[in-house]
């Protein structure tokens, strides 16, 4: 087919339940749907790498790192750039690792260090961040962006719903026909 985009199976529930007990976090409804029921990933992107299966970590993640804890909350509330912090660098270095590793399932990668989060706990639980080297910061018109959730996937917001909706039911998104 052209332009198909190579999926991942979907986990289905049981999987998506075993997922959320082993991790004590109840996903985000739309992710936790997306997952369950039309696919754990994705071969093409967003993100440049494509989007990653729940519990999969980009290539370039390293085997270094702390253990995630996706039950933690995640820690920050507004965009900090971290390169600009004009505090000590002892002062801020114990603040990143929850910035990396507490609350969030690893979307996917545009590389050189630039992740795509899904937050699963604290406030901004739904909400898409870009975490770097530099920083991390908040995706979507929310927050002064220039797209939300669906833009982050590059797709009108009804499309994903609308193809499931038809698969199941035979009608579109928003009750058309």
């Amino acid at each position: 087919m052209p332009g198909a985009t190579r999926t991942k199976s979907a986990l289905g529930r049981p999987g998506v339940h075993a997922f959320e007990a082993e991790h004590e976090v109840v996903l985000p409804k739309p992710y936790r749907t997306f997952v369950a029921e039309i696919a754990d990933g994705s071969f093409s992107g967003p993100p440049d790498f494509g989007l990653l299966g729940v519990a999969e970590m980009p290539d370039d993640w390293g085997n270094d790192r702390p253990v995630r804890e996706l039950a933690a909350s995640f820690p920050l509330t507004e965009a900090w750039l971290w390169e600009e912090d004009s505090r000590p660098s002892e002062e801020i270095e114990p603040l990143l690792d929850p910035v990396f590793d507490h609350g969030s399932i690893v979307l996917g990668t545009d590389a050189c260090g630039m992740y795509w989060y899904l937050i699963v706990t604290g406030p901004h639980r739904g909400h898409i961040w870009n975490v770097s080297g530099e920083g991390a910061m908040p995706f979507g018109a929310e927050f002064g962006h220039t797209t939300g959730a669906s833009g982050f996937v590059g797709l009108p917001p009804s499309s994903v719903c609308g193809q499931e909706r038809r698969r199941r039911t035979g009608r579109r998104c928003f009750g058309a026909r």
